[in-house]
């Protein structure tokens, strides 16, 4: 019992950690793709976290079916990615992390569809209210451009991922999993990249290949896919939701301001957070209370 609870709270603190390193990549990524084809600058990012990751896990033991539960994560991330990073071309980058963060809703329905694991209701309660702040966190708004459209397929692809993880993580190695899925990206984007864009990046692109590739791929992603044995599939969605919070100040560090709106969107997330987080507790108390035997 104590070595879950450990294990759990550090699997929150590495999802926590993942949507930071996830959250910052918005603006990298907007600033480098004008300056370079966002298909490969995926292939180096991806390369790059690859390789960093088999540093680890080629050490860790092989499980019966790890490269191919990996190639099919890998395939499903490349897909969303591609959307994402694409889409980032034709909209801002609030406005990104907010239509990526639709992904929340649609894994409980994923989860509870594929795995039959219907999500507690302090969980509902708690993405709902979480929900309501990444809205106002974009502003208030639902305008939907071709940015917009291209970031909703990224965030049904994201949210295909993070149900299949939660199934395929428990039965391998998480370093291998993850540097498989990150080498599927890279090699699905390296050879067509040639074709769209080409590599002639500019030091600020290598740059942002570099942090995105290491911080943002093999750390945020290994963290990820590791916390997915300890927490359940809605419950991760919802932490991740701190990305687009991470995202809005990073924004506001290099000249985004939030306004009102936003600030009153970043303390919704977290009070959503707080309600998943804490709400089971708080149910539990009375009930003990109303079972304890009486005098």
């Amino acid at each position: 019992m104590t070595r879950r609870f450990t294990e759990s709270t550090r699997a929150h603190v590495a999802l926590v950690a993942a949507a930071f390193f996830f959250g910052t990549t918005f603006v990298v990524v907007k600033d480098a793709v004008r300056d370079v084809g966002p298909v490969p600058f995926l292939g180096v990012r991806f390369a790059i976290g690859a390789a960093a990751a088999w540093v680890v896990a080629r050490r860790r033991p092989v499980t019966p079916g790890w490269l191919r539960a990996g190639a099919l994560t890998g395939v499903v991330l490349m897909v969303g990615f591609l959307f994402q990073t694409i889409g980032l071309q034709y909209t801002t980058t609030t406005r990104s992390a907010f239509f990526t963060y639709l992904l929340v809703p649609a894994v409980p329905v994923i989860s509870a569809l594929v795995l039959r694991r219907p999500p507690t209701p302090t969980t509902v309660a708690g993405i709902m209210v979480a929900l309501v702040g990444v809205f106002l966190l974009n502003g208030a708004t639902l305008a939907l451009g071709r940015g917009e459209a291209l970031t909703l397929g990224c965030a049904l692809a994201f949210a295909v991922q993070i149900v299949m993880l939660a199934e395929l993580s428990p039965k391998h190695d998480t370093h291998r999993l993850n540097a498989v899925q990150l080498g599927v990206v890279a090699v699905g984007c390296l050879v067509p990249g040639f074709f769209l864009g080409g590599y002639d990046f500019t030091f600020q692109a290598w740059w942002a290949a570099a942090y995105t590739g290491l911080a943002a791929s093999a750390v945020a992603f290994g963290c990820m896919v590791w916390a997915q044995q300890w927490i359940g599939p809605s419950r991760t969605a919802l932490l991740l939701m701190l990305e687009p919070v991470f995202a809005g100040v990073a924004g506001y560090l290099v000249g985004d301001r939030l306004g009102a709106l936003g600030i009153a969107g970043a303390l919704l997330i977290l009070a959503g957070i707080l309600v998943a987080e804490l709400g089971p507790r708080m149910v539990a108390r009375p009930a003990r209370r109303s079972a304890a035997p009486t005098a």
